[in-house]
């Protein structure tokens, strides 16, 4: 690890959507992190950007920079095996974007390059550093629910209309629970840990649509059921993103965090009042009980890299380990394989 205070010199590989509106802006909001190279297809949308960026249109060529400390991998899913392989093995520190890999054995493979080649690997779970997710954890620590039953979340979005790209194509990691089950299963584990079963369906809902646009799945433990939902069908209509259910109580929270929406505006990740959320979450003590308003915490997904930034000067602990994206990998192929097999399954040990 690198114990020196000399800046992390950063590689970002992919400058659509995910390395432009989060990964860039969040890594040059840390002070100890330089982006130094853009690993794209796109060289004049990074330029018009960053003038004094170097692009490299070959990412492989990208990953494995000599100029470059820490690769962040934000290009299409169907990439991140290889080019997270490639750096590794070129002695680089790696942060890549969710979903961590394809498959379980990829995930599991890429677990194991890390370790041999003595280098961080950290895995893209961004959506820890939500308000709402931090407002669920929060609640349920507080012991006011009570013992859990039930955890219901939603990520669900209004796009009726089918878009010509690589996510809605019918390509390998492309569909809408590539896209958001991996958030939905990471925020199930990091709560409860790992589910003993997976019942999955899944279903192509739009009109024209190539790869799934709707999941339902639901995650069983012992005495608690986790109901994780996506679709893109889905006006808003009130429903409530989160509902926790106990036996003292309810909680729901119906706002979701606005973070993407201010990076989006362009918005800095340091500046003030940029992770504020306020939406309160609703706390329901008992049946006749009326909701008393609990206010979201603050939150900012800089904090994620803020923690590789320890974690390379030996100060913290990677934020999310591969072991613990491996374990979101076991789950979302079970999900897969669920739905395909139209039936329970047990989640590989």
């Amino acid at each position: 690890m690198q114990r020196d205070r000399r800046p992390i010199r950063v590689g970002l590989i992919g400058y659509g959507y995910v390395g432009k509106i989060f990964h860039a802006p969040l890594v040059r909001s840390v002070q100890e992190l330089e982006l130094r190279v853009v690993g794209s297809s796109r060289p004049e949308a990074v330029l018009a950007d960053f003038p004094e960026i170097r692009v490299e249109t070959d990412p492989i060529a990208a990953s494995t920079h000599s100029d470059v400390d820490l690769v962040v991998i934000a290009s299409p899913n169907d990439s991140h095996y290889s080019l997270t392989a490639a750096a590794l093995r070129a002695g680089k520190h790696v942060v890549c974007d969710k979903p961590f890999t394809l498959t379980l054995a990829e995930a599991e493979s890429l677990a194991q390059i890390a370790e041999q080649e003595g280098r961080l690997l950290s895995v893209f779970h961004n959506r820890r550093w939500d308000s709402e997710v931090l407002a669920t954890r929060s609640i349920i620590a507080s012991g006011v629910l009570g013992e859990i039953s039930l955890m219901e979340l939603h990520m669900d979005r209004f796009r009726p209309t089918v878009r010509r790209r690589w996510r809605e194509s019918s390509g390998p990691g492309a569909g809408l629970w590539f896209d958001l089950g991996p958030h939905l299963i990471d925020q199930a584990i990091h709560q409860f840990g790992m589910p003993d079963a997976v019942t999955a369906q899944l279903a192509v809902q739009r009109a024209g649509g190539e790869t799934d646009d709707w999941a339902h799945v639901v995650l069983a433990y012992r005495t608690t059921r986790v109901i994780l939902n996506a679709t893109l069908l889905a006006t808003g209509g009130g429903a409530p993103r989160t509902v926790v259910h106990g036996t003292r109580g309810s909680w729901a929270k119906f706002g979701g965090d606005l973070q993407e929406a201010r990076l989006k505006e362009g918005m800095r990740p340091d500046a003030p009042g940029f992770g504020d959320d306020p939406d309160p979450g609703l706390l329901y003590e008992g049946a006749e009980a009326k909701p008393l308003a609990i206010p979201a915490p603050g939150a900012n997904q800089r904090d994620y890299y803020v923690g590789i930034v320890e974690a390379l000067h030996g100060r913290g602990q990677n934020p999310v380990p591969p072991h613990e994206a491996v374990a979101v990998m076991a789950v979302l192929e079970t999900t897969f394989e669920s739905a395909r097999r139209g039936m329970t399954l047990p989640v590989p040990g």
